[in-house]
């Protein structure tokens, strides 16, 4: 409906833009701004404001298409692990690892 409309608004300052310039004291230059000042510059300012809700759904689409859904998302049907295997839990007696060991730096370790 908008296109409609915008298409129509445009029309209407073409013709009225021939008239200018067809016009006994009309100039082909005066008929141009008449169709870009009254016509093209403020319908599509105008397709641009109107146009932001479905830019806004477009960009929304695109991203939930990008990223297929996130399992920690809250209502998610699938389970936060999904991964088929048992989570890695901490082992009784055992020491977690914090970094690397000591003297150790990259590749430049010293021969053991």
């Amino acid at each position: 409906m908008m296109y409609l409309i915008l298409t129509a608004w445009i029309y209407v300052t073409l013709l009225m833009g021939v008239a200018e310039a067809t016009a006994p004291g009309g100039t082909l230059l005066g008929g141009a701004g008449t169709f870009v000042f009254y016509g093209l510059l403020p319908a599509a300012l105008l397709g641009y404001i109107l146009g932001a809700p479905a830019r806004k759904r477009a960009r929304r689409a695109r991203a939930e298409a990008a990223s297929p859904g996130d399992a920690a998302m809250p209502g998610s049907a699938e389970p936060p692990d999904a991964g088929g295997h048992a989570a890695a839990g901490a082992e009784p007696g055992g020491i977690a690892p914090v970094g690397e060991e000591a003297g150790r730096v990259g590749n430049r370790a010293p021969p053991l």
